[in-house]
């Protein structure tokens, strides 16, 4: 395991300390997509855990950009933490679909008596395909008859399949974490006509994200189910000449959370999006709807959020030592 340990912790090194140089998809509740959003969460509640999410973005555009995320993973004592992940997203009239399966893997290390810290790689599996029966151009138009005559536009490959890799870390205590990310680290070529090429318009950038939270008791009931819990958090995302920002918290009192959120992007206030969860012993639900503030508001309107968690405990688990993030998530 020393091995192991010894690269994540390279891997993360180099990523964190290079130039950052197609924009992935990104969730309004990226705690609920915990191993999309930083792979060091991997295995960070103990459980056996499960996460699913659906987001239906600019629900007023046609063939608008729809995104599902499903997720296993759990940490196992003398291993560290294993998941697995499944992203689809479909985008556009040309049906642009991305497939992504992911395995990750993270280790736990103690840094100080209340300061812990979880470190890990993922590599994924991706898969890049369009319909190029449904796009249209000018030389297929007749005068009379409209789009009748075949195209002669080059026809591309219309399926692309390529490895990928990410690495994060997470160091946390009992009342606050900070986590950062990288993603694509390898900066697949992701086009369907220049495979070869090593042009950077042709790469899937990287995307770098460093996210950050606090947990505040208002109250201070002994049992910790019954207090009212404030949890500040800040979410920062770059991808080449895209910057994203989200600002925001979460009040949460026994089964019931609320989240009020602000969106800034590179170049204009994007969304305000409001959140409500609802917690159960085993199970966790999500809604949110992003309020669209820019000036796209008119035509893209909002986008809806869905998201739910399943946890099993297992009946006789192992004594551990093993501290769990308490990362805010609906």
């Amino acid at each position: 395991m020393l091995f192991f340990r010894s690269l994540i912790i390279l891997l993360t090194g180099i990523v964190f300390t290079t130039d950052l140089l197609a924009q992935d998809p990104q969730f309004s509740q990226f705690y609920a997509v915990p191993l999309y959003t930083n792979p060091a969460l991997t295995g960070a509640s103990g459980n056996i855990r499960f996460n699913a999410a659906y987001r239906d973005q600019y629900i007023g555009v046609s063939n608008n950009f729809k995104t599902t995320f499903a997720s296993i993973d759990a940490h196992i004592n003398k291993i560290g933490g294993l998941g697995v992940s499944f992203l689809n997203d479909v985008a556009g009239d040309g049906r642009l679909t991305t497939n992504q399966t992911s395995l990750s893997y993270s280790f736990y290390t103690q840094l100080s008596r209340k300061v812990r810290m979880r470190a890990a790689v993922q590599a994924t599996f991706v898969q890049k395909s369009y319909d190029f029966s449904r796009f249209r151009f000018g030389d297929q138009i007749d005068d009379r008859l409209g789009f009748v005559y075949p195209t002669q536009e080059p026809l591309g490959s219309q399926n692309r399949i390529f490895p990928n890799f990410g690495s994060g870390l997470v160091v946390y205590s009992e009342t606050f974490f900070v986590g950062l990310a990288a993603h694509n680290l390898t900066e697949p070529n992701q086009s369907f006509y220049y495979e070869n090429s090593p042009k950077e318009e042709f790469k899937l950038p990287r995307r770098y994200t460093a996210h950050a939270g606090l947990n505040i008791p208002l109250t201070q009931e002994r049992n910790e189910e019954q207090r009212v819990i404030l949890s500040p958090s800040v979410l920062y995302m770059s991808q080449r000449n895209f910057n994203q920002l989200n600002l925001g918290m979460y009040v949460k009192k026994q089964a019931l959370t609320a989240g009020l959120w602000f969106r800034q992007t590179s170049k204009n206030s994007d969304a305000v999006i409001v959140m409500l969860g609802l917690k159960l012993p085993k199970f966790r639900l999500g809604y949110s709807y992003d309020v669209t503030v820019s000036g796209a508001r008119t035509a893209t309107q909002g986008s809806h959020e869905l998201s739910l968690a399943f946890e099993i405990t297992p009946k006789k688990r192992p004594r551990s030592r093993v501290k769990m993030i308490a990362c805010p998530a609906l």
